[in-house]
């Protein structure tokens, strides 16, 4: 069976990913993602109302136009998780494929949600729910499982492309998290199967991140140990405490409620992301908050809740807000500014359990912030947080687990992919013959 690889997206940098696999005549497309900082670069920019191929041009999505040279008929769009770098092009591109999308239960919702708001284009593809654990047919011969795996986002799973010539694991976004704290760990035991069953592993596609990092990625349980020794620090400071975090990270945000109770301040989770992302996460039971903790996202209804915090004495709460990334319109970004009511005196400690997303719009964002914010007197508590990527040793595990004929970086540019290329060698793959390093819009030919 001929088998190859269309790298659409995600192999010329960190965003809009998007990667077809082709096993005879079938085809499954993995992610398709936005580059959000191609976005941010532009003032007032509405994703939603503009066309696909004006995003292209601009960088914002993945180019799927060389998917017209595909020789297949593609059977399912598969996004790994809920993260926008990897489902925020689905409304956008979903549209021009008769394929399912088909993802687990919390991915599928945001993904329903992401089309829901979209102006553009009528994307009618059927939502298909499936678990980790869980396989489908592709085709009369090919059949995808999802295997479970950890990630800063709850429902993360690697796609594995069953063929008679091996499997395609597509290892796209994960950590190795054997204590997490919400959901399974990371199922090692189905990798390490998966490489020695059948004809093993053809191909492994990796997110390479954090592959210049040294050692394993902590656990979420580090992180939530490193938030609580913080947060009981500040328990006798009288003053205002504000937390931020991924909104998506439900995990952590979990953390921050529990911690802000422990203290005695009531959470309030504020901005419209981390108002979804909570709510959609609490209503499909994955999280059971506390019935007294406010989610707002309106601006109108964030304004007067900060208004009511003024009013009752900063120190009975503890605001959740979006903004670590220094977004120009998120909660933080207007609260250093002194756009809302809610007032910051000198002393005002500021969490930040989240790390700066390491791409220069990102990094000089958060650093007007961090100014902006220290100008107000507030004192800054950073990088209390854990990557959701595999470091160095979690790479080798895995090339150690799967034992793969062929391996193909992705999710970086081409300096991002050198600390792997390397680290691939040292397990003897060579470049140019089993170890791929490619870019957006090539086409891999796995067998003929």
């Amino acid at each position: 069976m001929e088998i190859e690889i269309a790298t659409i997206g995600g192999y010329e940098e960190v965003g809009r990913q998007m990667t077809a696999v082709r096993a005879g005549d079938d085809v499954v497309v993995f992610d398709m993602g936005l580059n959000l900082s191609k976005v941010l670069i532009h003032d007032n920019v509405e994703t939603e109302r503009m066309h696909s191929l004006d995003l292209i041009d601009m960088g914002a999505i993945p180019d799927d136009r060389v998917m017209s040279d595909i020789e297949g008929d593609v059977q399912a769009i598969v996004p790994t998780h809920g993260h926008l770098d990897h489902i925020g092009a689905i409304s956008k591109l979903a549209h021009r494929y008769d394929a399912p999308v088909v993802a687990t239960p919390f991915t599928i919702e945001l993904v329903r949600q992401q089309i829901e708001g979209e102006n553009k284009f009528n994307v009618g593809n059927d939502l298909v729910k499936m678990s980790a654990g869980e396989t489908m047919s592709i085709g009369d011969q090919v059949e995808m499982e999802f295997v479970n795996v950890t990630h800063s986002i709850i429902d993360a799973i690697n796609p594995v492309v069953h063929t008679p010539e091996g499997a395609v694991v597509y290892g796209l976004d994960k950590r190795m998290d054997h204590t997490p704290v919400i959901g399974d760990p990371i199922d090692m035991k189905r990798f390490r199967e998966i490489g020695r069953e059948g004809n093993g592993v053809l191909a492994y596609i990796e997110d390479c991140t954090n592959a210049g990092r040294k050692g394993r990625t902590p656990s979420e349980s580090v992180a939530r140990r490193h938030l609580k020794d913080v947060m009981t620090s500040v328990e006798d400071y009288d003053g205002g405490i504000v937390a931020t975090t991924f909104s998506s990270h439900i995990a952590r945000v979990t953390s921050l409620v529990e911690f802000a109770k422990d203290i005695g301040r009531q959470p309030v989770l504020l901005g419209r992301s981390m108002e979804k992302y909570s709510g959609t996460a609490e209503r499909l039971g994955f999280v059971d908050f506390p019935g007294d903790v406010g989610m707002y996202g309106h601006r109108k209804s964030v304004d007067r809740t900060f208004k009511r915090i003024m009013n009752e004495g900063k120190e009975k709460y503890l605001p959740i807000v979006t903004g670590h990334q220094g977004e120009p319109r998120a909660m933080l970004t207007r609260m250093g500014r002194g756009e809302t009511p809610y007032e910051l005196d000198e002393g005002d400690k500021v969490i930040f359990s989240a790390r700066v997303i390491p791409e220069p719009t990102n990094e000089g964002q958060r650093y007007q912030s961090e100014k902006l914010l220290g100008m107000q007197g507030a004192r800054i508590y950073d990088d209390i947080h854990v990557s959701g990527h595999l470091r160095e040793e979690g790479h080798y595990e895995m090339l150690d687990a799967l034992e793969p004929e062929h391996v193909i970086p992705a999710h970086q540019d081409m300096k991002g992919f050198a600390p792997y290329v390397d680290l691939a060698a040292s397990k003897g793959y060579q470049l140019g013959r089993d170890l791929h390093v490619t870019r957006n819009g090539n086409m891999i030919q796995l067998v003929d």
